[in-house]
Formats: structure tokens, C-alpha cells, sequence
């Protein structure tokens, strides 16, 4: 008898449901230490809104992806200090702060609150409070 599941889609069906969104937002920021646009950029639903809040908001993952992209070719990689993640079912919050390693050997350490909204195992709103002048004190 056969449920029309292959063990593939059991697998990938497993592994949605065993990870939480904030498991998933703390992947994600990981993975900034080397960022690859492409792989960050699938991170998001096809519709995300990314809003750094002192910005414009990007909406949809090719436009995060080229916002990325030209963000992350003024630094080496960012390290993500999360201080705190809260979540609540689909939401997950942190305060930490990130530090842009400069191509310059500098850093810049950046104060942030993140808040992350997941549906169906991506990023679909991700907001950033940040102080701006810090940004461009440092690349300005």
C-alpha cells in the first residue's frame, strides 16, 4: 500500500516540520559571515518585504538579492552577535548587533533590533531598526 510519498518527499516533509522559524532565522544569520547573495536571497518567499527601517523597503527575493549583493561588496562578511532571540510561532525577534568586517581589515559594529516573519519555511517580512548615521559614519 502506497500513500503516493516517496521517502525523498518524507525527507523534505520531515525537515520542514522540524524546523522552527527560529531556528531557521538563526541559520540565516549565520550564514551572513560569508555572504552569498543567491543562497541568502532563497531564504526569503518569492514576495518578501525586506525593510531596513531607516530605508525604503525591497520587495520580492530577486530585488533582496541585488540589495544584498550591493551591500556585502563594501565588506568581507558580517558577523551576527545575537544578544537575544524571542519567537513566537511564525515571529522571531533579535537584538544583536552586527559587525561589517571592512575589505579595509576594519570593523563596524552595528547596534540592530530584527524582526522576522516565516511562513512556510522562509523569510516573507524581515525589518531592521538601526541608527543610519553609524552606516554612513563608517562608509561614508
Amino acid at each position: 500500500m502506497t500513500f503516493g510519498l516517496d521517502l525523498v518527499d518524507i525527507n523534505v516533509f520531515h525537515e520542514v516540520m522540524t524546523r522552527s522559524a527560529d531556528e531557521l532565522v538563526t541559520e540565516f544569520c549565520k550564514l551572513w559571515s560569508s555572504p552569498n547573495p543567491e543562497v541568502l536571497a532563497g531564504y526569503f518567499t518569492d514576495d518578501a518585504v525586506y525593510h531596513n527601517i531607516p530605508m525604503e523597503p525591497v520587495q520580492g527575493r530577486e530585488a533582496i538579492q541585488q540589495f544584498i549583493a550591493g551591500f556585502v561588496a563594501a565588506v568581507d562578511g558580517i558577523d551576527v552577535n545575537v544578544h537575544r532571540q524571542v519567537s513566537d510561532g511564525t515571529v522571531v525577534m533579535n537584538e544583536r548587533t552586527d559587525v561589517l568586517r571592512r575589505k579595509d581589515g576594519g570593523e563596524v559594529p552595528l547596534p540592530v533590533m530584527g524582526v522576522f516573519e516565516i511562513q512556510n519555511d522562509r523569510i516573507a517580512v524581515w525589518r531592521d531598526y538601526f541608527d543610519m548615521a553609524a552606516i554612513t559614519k563608517a562608509f561614508g
